[in-house]
């Protein structure tokens, strides 16, 4: 079952948004394991840090082995952080894995083993900005705050503000009609919230809007105006073919693979470029994510 946290009556939002979305939400809603009622702080924080640029699709049975493996922070913060870099996989942005791994450390040893629900706190645990720290305090503990993902900016920015994208970079006039936009009362603003964010993953998608399935089309602002394209700066995708990106990864697999340090014979059979690979292993052992060992490199 989905976590529902929607109770009591609804003020200060007009109800041609809210009572259609909310609705909306409850018959649409995925059943995702971090939106259990069951679903612990830790799930949450978990789901937060591998759902960044990372499709869902992707993330469910890594958080699920994850869950199974560490239950609780306590747990994770036991183990070397090499092994949460191992299970991380090949999800991406591997310094994610080492920055959940600090912050249940953090969690272990200042907060009796136990996820914050303060905003503020939150954000002082390692590599939780933001973003991550409401999002946790909203949709883990109920909070009332603002959480502006990709998916809820270009909503917003189409159902109320009548164009097709936000600006490139987040804005203080989004903040400010996202926190307008909120209801009064904190279970209801969680739950708008995650279904405004629900809406933009399944509907109001970027490239092929299904406006005549949206619960709030008749009320969309962009879809009044008929449309209008986006005429803002390029919105530039993110090229991954020969980039150090790939580089970086290709040269994690195979260490994360391996159960002794890699030697650099090896890893230059993984990419040839030899200069990009020196850079990129340099930046990898900067990073915290391999170490170099005397017999090569290895997860730390």
């Amino acid at each position: 079952m989905r976590r529902v946290l929607r109770s009591g009556a609804m003020t200060s939002v007009p109800a041609s948004l809210h009572r259609p979305l909310l609705a909306w939400y409850d018959e649409h809603a995925r059943d995702l394991p971090w939106r259990s009622a069951a679903a612990s702080p830790w799930s949450v924080m978990v789901s937060e840090l591998m759902l960044q640029q990372t499709p869902v699709s992707r993330v469910l049975p890594v958080h699920a082995q994850w869950l199974a493996r560490w239950p609780t922070p306590a747990d994770l913060a036991a183990e070397p952080p090499g092994e949460a870099i191992r299970m991380w996989g090949r999800l991406g942005y591997p310094r994610r894995a080492l920055r959940l791994h600090a912050a249940a450390t953090a969690i272990a040893e200042q907060h009796g083993g136990e996820v914050p629900a303060d905003v503020d706190t939150l954000r002082m645990l390692p590599g939780v900005g933001e973003y991550t720290a409401a999002a946790i305090a909203v949709f883990a503990f109920g909070r009332r705050h603002v959480v502006l993902d990709t998916n809820v900016r270009r909503v917003l920015e189409r159902v109320v503000g009548g164009t097709e994208f936000p600006p490139a970079s987040l804005t203080r006039a989004e903040r400010e009609r996202a926190a307008e936009l909120l209801p009064a009362g904190d279970t209801d603003a969680a739950t708008w919230s995650i279904a405004v964010m629900e809406l933009g993953a399944l509907v109001c998608t970027a490239a092929r809007p299904r406006c005549v399935e949206c619960p709030v089309a008749d009320a969309c602002a962009w879809r009044a105006a008929g449309y209008p394209a986006y005429d803002g700066p390029p919105r530039r995708g993110q090229a991954w073919a020969g980039t150090d990106r790939q580089c970086r990864g290709r040269l994690m697999a195979v260490v994360r693979d391996a159960d002794r340090p890699v030697g650099l014979d090896r890893l230059a059979r993984t990419w040839d470029e030899a200069d990009q690979r020196t850079r990129c292993l340099a930046g990898l052992v900067e990073d915290g994510l391999l170490v170099r060992t005397s017999a090569g490199y290895a997860l730390p």
